[in-house]
């Protein structure tokens, strides 16, 4: 399925990898953790080559723990539990206290006497999450991780998450179609675009200089032009996101054809040379109007 595949990931970052839908992120996954076979090359770890299901009796890798869409928890044990399943017994006051720490980062304090049935499917996959951390892997994988989560929770989760896993110096992979969830967190980001790498680089360069509209189109809402559209707008690249295109006193003429509110910005849909574009703006923005771009 990939082609031509050369990744390399570096300790204690936190690496996005991302594309649409079916474009190789969970088999990618996978076959890092050591649940799927590959036909040629090789996956090296900590300076280990690893052997997947071919070379381990029980599939997966030691020094890894991977949380993918089916959570796989113990269904008559508590979240407190669950939570604590890898921990070893022999100080069980410590172990309480891991518990505890762990609860608070995934935010489910107040559930670590409830059983995984009466949980959400974002509630469960937040427990999953927690057990993964309870070992401290050297590597923690994530699929989707914020899927299932409402936005607050998801809001409250990623930071405290993203913090902890820096603090204690744990890689981490995770897959997203939504960048602009996660970007203040990422030390680099490589997508994926049908089995093939399309862009490996830092959070600030993937945004700026999109490889393609594929790309851009992972960070939300943009403007596409073509090459004869570049020309004719004047403009250096491919893709205007809607905040640099501003209403200025100078500029290109603008017919608005709609300014809806959109909560911390007004949605802008305006015909620019018989070509819709979407801008954002800090009010509501009436005929006639002048852009320019950044």
């Amino acid at each position: 399925m990939f082609q031509n595949l050369n990744l390399r990931f570096e300790e204690g970052k936190i690496i996005a990898l991302a594309g649409e839908s079916g474009c190789g992120k969970s088999t990618l996954l996978s076959l890092i953790y050591g649940l799927l076979d590959w036909q040629s090359g090789d996956i090296v770890f900590d300076g280990e080559k690893l052997m997947g299901p071919k070379g381990n009796l029980v599939p997966g890798e030691a020094k890894m723990k991977f949380v993918a869409q089916n959570f796989d928890l113990m269904p008559y044990a508590t979240v407190a539990e669950n939570v604590g399943k890898f921990i070893s017994n022999i100080n069980l006051t410590k172990k309480k206290e891991t518990v505890a720490e762990l609860l608070e980062v995934v935010g489910l304090e107040d559930f670590a006497n409830v059983l995984p049935k009466y949980l959400s499917g974002g509630q469960q996959q937040r427990v999953a999450i927690a057990r993964a951390l309870s070992v401290l892997p050297k590597l923690l994988i994530l699929d989707e991780p914020f899927s299932n989560l409402d936005f607050p929770r998801k809001i409250e989760l990623r930071e405290k998450l993203f913090r902890y896993v820096k603090q204690q110096n744990i890689s981490l992979i995770i897959s997203t179609h939504e960048l602009q969830d996660i970007i203040p967190w990422l030390d680099q980001i490589i997508v994926l675009e049908n089995g093939r790498q399309v862009q490996n680089d830092k959070p600030e360069e993937t945004f700026r200089n999109p490889y393609n509209p594929y790309v851009a189109k992972l960070f939300g809402e943009v403007n596409i032009f073509t090459d004869n559209e570049m020309t004719e707008f004047g403009i250096r690249k491919f893709s205007y996101y809607p905040k640099e295109i501003k209403v200025s006193e100078n500029g290109i003429e603008a017919k608005v054809l709609e300014s809806r509110f959109a909560g911390n910005h007004y949605w802008n849909k305006l015909n620019v040379k018989n070509k819709e574009l979407v801008i954002y703006t800090d009010h509501k923005i009436e005929n006639p109007v002048t852009i320019s771009f950044d």
